[in-house]
């Protein structure tokens, strides 16, 4: 008979050839457990999914609760479901008066497929531009604003009148004109290892794009629900996108991706051609129940209050002469090393130790750190030391 870790191999379809192969049975809070009962602390929450920590007993019950009253129904958008309704309307109030409406879709890749779709078809202009080194997800479509000519080059052809610029620098702002649909930034470039946008950068492109009637799409699928200080990291540079995309955290642990605007843009899906976009299990009932479980755990919790002391602890503890660097936004770290060698084996060191770590897409010399916002002091602190204890072990 296989073991599990066979039929992992020869019957799941792999992503590389390393898998962190871990066979996980458990998780909660902001630890994971293996079959062997050892104990790891989840650095990375899940890729900012779990920003309150996994299997969170109000976000479970709402899953049961839903489950117990009606799964899939019907394609999206038809049958009236309370958990899509009640959620979309707890989101919207989190926001600016403009992003009133939710379409939910399956995942943050799905969500950015209908944002440049509602995009082409508000403005009935086809140029894209986005960001070098951006990632908004691996469909077909999302690829194409993908910023790295490394992961677009096998899956040619790609969608045409695509642009790529730089981020925060003068081309993204020039290359805006009368034929661009819009621009997509990610508020935080994410895979890059942590890069803030310059807040003269980002207004002085809303200013381009309202010029020009141009739609500002801003991605918050990893930066949103907490991680950089904020609900939503677009709060703390002044400037309020046209199209919002949100995932990973959005749905607590389950599936569920969305983009949002205002009523008047998304009303142009309706109508030639109608059902202009649709989906089969997107703004799942159970996700949807879980998702708003979530959000109300990240808020009445505060835990949002408590990003930037932890941040601070991150700042002051987390210093080694093997650093090359650092970057920070809220909870959210990437170390540089020498070398893209020096820190797989740093990940590796960590991942013995009791404690999930990665690289980053587009920074591979850059290790990957953001625990969920739960995260006690006392806790963070034992993640540091096991980090810096990991990088000792390595160097010497």
């Amino acid at each position: 008979m296989q073991s599990n870790r066979q039929l992992f191999l020869n019957h799941v379809a792999q992503t590389s050839t390393q898998p962190i192969g871990i066979e996980m049975v458990k998780a909660a809070g902001i630890y994971l457990w293996d079959v062997d009962g050892k104990s790891y602390l989840d650095m990375i929450s899940g890729f900012s999914v779990c920003n309150i920590g996994h299997s969170h007993p109000k976000v479970v019950k709402a899953v049961q609760n839903q489950a117990g009253e009606y799964m899939h129904l019907i394609v999206y958008g038809e049958f009236i479901e309370s958990p899509q309704t009640t959620y979309s309307k707890y989101l919207t109030d989190q926001l600016p008066a403009s992003l009133n409406c939710v379409y939910f879709t399956n995942s943050g890749a799905e969500a950015t497929e209908g944002a440049m779709k509602l995009a082409k078809r508000v403005t009935g202009k086809s140029k894209i531009i986005a960001c070098k080194n951006a990632y908004h997800g691996s469909t077909q479509g999302a690829l194409s604003v993908m910023g790295d000519e490394y992961w677009r080059n096998a899956f040619r052809p790609l969608l045409p009148d695509i642009e790529h610029v730089d981020f925060n620098g003068q081309s993204a702002i020039d290359a805006i004109d009368k034929n661009t649909a819009c621009i997509i930034i990610e508020t935080v470039q994410a895979e890059s290892g942590i890069i803030k946008p310059n807040q003269e950068w980002i207004q002085a492109i809303r200013k381009k794009c309202d010029e020009l009637c141009v739609l500002l799409i801003f991605d918050e699928i990893q930066a949103g629900f907490g991680r950089t200080g904020s609900l939503f990291a677009f709060e703390q540079y002044g400037v309020v996108p046209d199209i919002l995309l949100l995932g990973k955290a959005l749905g607590g642990g389950m599936p569920l991706g969305a983009f949002i605007a205002s009523k008047s843009l998304m009303s142009t899906l309706t109508h030639h051609p109608v059902l202009g976009h649709i989906t089969t299990f997107g703004g799942h009932p159970v996700s949807c129940a879980a998702g708003k479980a979530a959000l109300e755990v990240l808020l009445e919790g505060k835990y949002i209050d408590t990003v930037f002391e932890k941040e601070k602890i991150l700042i002051d503890l987390i210093k080694h002469p093997a650093i090359v660097s650092s970057r920070t936004a809220g909870l959210w770290m990437s170390l540089q090393f020498a070398s893209p060698e020096l820190n797989q084996t740093i990940v590796h060191q960590c991942v013995v130790n009791g404690l999930i770590t990665d690289w980053f897409l587009f920074a591979p010399d850059r290790l990957r750190i953001a625990p969920p916002l739960i995260i006690t002091e006392e806790e963070l602190k034992e993640m540091c030391a096991i980090v810096l204890r990991s990088i000792e072990e390595v160097v010497h």
